[in-house]
Formats: structure tokens, C-alpha cells, sequence
């Protein structure tokens, strides 16, 4: 099923390496499904040899999502508030059939990073999208990735 990707949105995925964490923006306007997801985090831990990968999507400073990938493993993903048919419907595929608006998926997914369940639970019932990025990204050991390519 092919869906209408919003292009007022951020996406970057960031790779742990043995040298810390690489970023680089991502282009999800073209993903038709799930596994063209999956299949772009591959694509940037290859080209950088690292292994979790984690993809932070922010649209329209309304809602935003966290999905990981470990290896050839299914991605796992939270998903605070992802409303419409666009890039939301993809990214709640990965959570299952959830209310829209409703926060949804696993969200434990970055315990092992630092980001323990109960924070980013908290940051997607209480944060602006942007702001709870920068603070899962700090979290996580990343934060300077983050905001060099916000900036």
C-alpha cells in the first residue's frame, strides 16, 4: 500500500559505531512500506558499520516515533501520537492498530541507550515532538549527532 509521506518532517537515523554514534538525514518520503524502513536503517549501519540503529521522525511538530533496528531483527518502534494516512499510518504499522493520537509500541526499545521506558513514555504524553527528540538523543548519546543535523 503505497502512502502519501508528509514532507514537513525530520528524519534521521543514527548508527552506534566503535567510534560513538554517526547521523545522517533521512529521506522516507519514498517508502511505500514497513520494509523500505527497515531496509533504509540497513542501508546507513552498513555504510557505517554500526549496529543498534535508530531512526527519529518528527512530523508537523505534532507527533513523533522511534523505531530500531538490531541487526537483521524485526524494527521495533514507539510512536507518540502519529495521526493521518501520510508517514503516521506507515510508522503505526509497526505498532499494531492503535486510536489515532494515542501513543503506542515499545516503550522500551532504548532502555539498554539510556532511555528507560517509563522517560520516554513520559516525553511522548508531555513533550513537543522536537523537544523530545533532542532529549531521547541526549539520552542516548547522541545528542551532538542530533542537533548538527537539526541545525
Amino acid at each position: 500500500m503505497r502512502h502519501n509521506i508528509c514532507v514537513s518532517c525530520f528524519a534521521a537515523v543514527f548508527a552506534q559505531t566503535p567510534q560513538g554514534w554517526v547521523g545522517t538525514e533521512a529521506v522516507i518520503s519514498e517508502a511505500e512500506d514497513v520494509d523500505d524502513i527497515a531496509d533504509l536503517m540497513r542501508e546507513a549501519a552498513v555504510e557505517s558499520y554500526g549496529d543498534p540503529v535508530v531512526l527519529l521522525v518528527e512530523e508537523d511538530d505534532e507527533w513523533f516515533a522511534v523505531v530500531r533496528v538490531d541487526g537483521e531483527g524485526d524494527p521495533r518502534a514507539f510512536v507518540s501520537a502519529a495521526r493521518g494516512d501520510g508517514l503516521g499510518a506507515l510508522l503505526r504499522e509497526l505498532v499494531g492498530e492503535v486510536p489515532d493520537g494515542d501513543a503506542a509500541g515499545e516503550a522500551d526499545l532504548l532502555d539498554d541507550l539510556g532511555v528507560a521506558a517509563d522517560r520516554l513514555a513520559e516525553l511522548g504524553e508531555r513533550s513537543l515532538p522536537g523537544d523530545a527528540l533532542a532529549a531521547i538523543a541526549e539520552l542516548a548519546g547522541f545528542g551532538e549527532e542530533f542537533d548538527r543535523l537539526r541545525d
